[in-house]
């Protein structure tokens, strides 16, 4: 994780100058970069939040950017199954992209093993610091740090490093070119849900793909 970290947390300080400029308060700023712990969720919400958007809308549009979530949890499920669902759950705060990909890497075979648990929480730390002390620093010195900097694009190429590290064979290229074809096709749907029609093609061309190799 620490060769991403520097991405993550100019992704991070992005997000906390963003929402350290909607003019609502420090400590509720604070509160929601360590309770949500989701970038694009943070910033998809924010002018929501700012204009006094009714709750559900403000819930539904994080439900719709985090929908990725759903795909992760089938992933993990294979891996920590025989895990006590107290300990499953502290696993989901700290679950994220960039562990998720780096994590399935490091062990493709979807079953239980030895050393995943330190694994996944050595990345987990990593992630999780290098985001939330950019973040809340953002937020903290707003006035300090403008906006048109782009800083958070450096968090895209992280994800972009570790995409492009996990195509090996011709399925998962084909897949993650189709979501990225998906993703600009859908760019005007509200609420960010070209991300959800990315993934859902992604899925369903995998499928398709693994079905007709067994065939």
């Amino acid at each position: 994780m620490v060769p991403t970290a520097i991405g993550i947390g100019a992704w991070g300080l992005l997000t906390g100058v963003a929402m350290g400029k909607a003019g609502l308060s420090a400590a509720l700023m604070v509160l929601m970069s360590l309770v949500v712990f989701a970038g694009s969720a943070q910033l998809a919400v924010l002018p929501l939040v700012s204009s006094g958007a009714p709750l559900w809308v403000i819930w539904a549009t994080a439900l719709c950017v985090n929908l990725r979530f759903v795909v992760f949890s089938a992933i993990w499920r294979p891996y920590v199954i025989d895990l006590s669902w107290h300990e499953r759950l502290r696993m989901a705060y700290f679950t994220a992209d960039l562990n998720t990909a780096l994590f399935t890497r490091r062990f493709p075979e979807p079953r239980p093993a030895p050393g995943q648990r330190p694994y996944f929480w050595g990345g987990a730390a990593v992630n999780w610091f290098a985001w939330q002390v950019p973040s809340i620093a953002g937020i903290l010195l707003a006035d300090l740090v403008p906006v048109h900097w782009g800083v958070g694009f450096a968090g895209v190429l992280a994800l972009l490093a570790i995409a492009l590290s996990l195509a090996g064979d011709r399925a998962t290229v084909v897949a993650a070119a189709v979501a990225g074809c998906a993703a600009v096709a859908a760019y005007a749907l509200p609420l960010r849900l070209n991300i959800v029609v990315a993934i859902a093609a992604a899925v369903a061309i995998g499928v398709l793909i693994e079905h007709t190799r067994r065939r």
